[in-house]
């Protein structure tokens, strides 16, 4: 096949693959204040999300049953409540506009009864004739189901009883907790099984997520991982080995220090790579498992394209690309959703060099 006519999907497989495709695949994820104001700096309607995804180019695409069972969570005034789990939110001002922020930890210091009776919703609730439209309506773009969200531990506990005492019973056998884990995963486990089975085929790769990294290192032992997180990831990448689709996770921080540790399981494909995290740089990762990970993300958030200058940004898109290229196995993408504060300039600038300096020349 000449290599001008591949589609977002056969680009995307083939990186995934380590074969060069004919430009580097892109994907774009950002926070609602930077994509309107994205929007009208490309003199784009304020409600043309079609029109924004044709200019970044864009070869991904998710897609996510709606919900369709009985309320599980009472609204709180001020408050943003998670329909399914319960988390909730309050909103939090900046300069650059504001984010609503985890808050109030109803599980916090819970009896067991609570934790054991906690409202989830079952795989039966949701529509997932969306996922055959999805399919249909997208036939050339690489489409996933799940997100950083799926199939984590540790950040839905922290987020439902706070960071410290969720650390504290990820390790503690006898917590009901883990009861809670559990039963959290079989309901993600059976939308999974339920989406592959909508899809008849369609679906190209599954997205889990699980931070394991702060700036600096580890979060948690490796014998913690191999105890308490890596037996959980291991169901959903059995899935997804009977369906012979790849699983990419998405890893905040410090975490190649378990990247052997996913492909015992079967992860081939590492979201986030923040390049300033400690043993995160691209050429050190490209240079260590490039030949067996496919790599999606490395351009901070953080960095020039907050920071930066569109010349500053241009010079980071073109360094990480000479090292992240030769080969195929790396799709471009910002390290986390781009933030309000980012200058649209430096995201306009981030996608062309993208696409400039990610062509394949053969």
């Amino acid at each position: 096949m000449n290599k001008k006519t591949l589609t977002s999907r056969e680009r995307v497989l083939r990186a995934f693959n380590h074969v060069e495709p004919d430009r580097v695949p892109i994907n774009y994820m950002d926070n609602p204040g930077i994509r309107l104001r994205l929007k009208r700096h490309l003199g784009l309607a304020d409600d043309d999300e079609a029109g924004l995804f044709r200019w970044l180019e864009t070869d991904f695409c998710g897609t996510w049953p709606p919900y369709t069972g009985p309320k599980l969570h009472p609204d709180i005034p001020d408050r943003q409540v998670d329909g399914l789990w319960g988390m909730r939110k309050k909103w939090i001002a900046n300069e650059s506009g504001g984010y609503w922020d985890y808050c109030d930890y109803p599980l916090m210091d819970a009896s067991e009864e609570v934790f054991d009776n906690w409202p989830m919703p079952s795989p039966d609730d949701f529509d997932y004739s969306s996922v055959a439209e999805t399919c249909r309506r997208y036939p050339d773009t690489a489409i996933h189901y799940g997100d950083p969200g799926l199939g984590d531990i540790m950040n839905s506990s922290g987020m439902l009883m706070g960071v410290e005492q969720a650390m504290m019973e990820i390790i503690d056998p006898d917590s009901p907790l883990q009861r809670f884990i559990d039963r959290r995963l079989e309901v993600r486990l059976g939308m999974v099984e339920r989406v592959l089975e909508a899809a008849r085929g369609r679906i190209d790769f599954l997205w889990l997520g699980e931070d394991l990294g702060s700036q600096r290192g580890p979060l948690i032992s490796m014998e913690t991982y191999r105890q308490f997180i890596k037996p959980r990831q291991k169901r959903f990448t059995d899935l997804a080995k009977a369906w012979n689709i790849p699983v990419m996770i998405h890893c905040c921080g410090s975490s190649s220090w378990a990247f052997d540790e996913f492909l015992d399981i079967g992860i081939t494909i590492v979201d986030t790579l923040q390049p300033e995290a400690a043993n995160m740089a691209p050429a050190y990762l490209k240079s260590r498992w490039g030949d067996r990970l496919a790599f999606h993300g490395c351009i901070s958030t953080a960095g020039p394209v907050a920071y930066g200058s569109v010349e500053d940004v241009r010079r980071n898109m073109r360094e990480t690309m000479e090292i992240m290229k030769p080969g195929g196995g790396y799709c471009m993408s910002p390290t986390h959703h781009l933030q309000d504060n980012s200058p649209p300039e430096n995201v306009v600038a981030m996608y062309e060099a993208a696409r400039e300096y990610g062509q394949y020349h053969h």
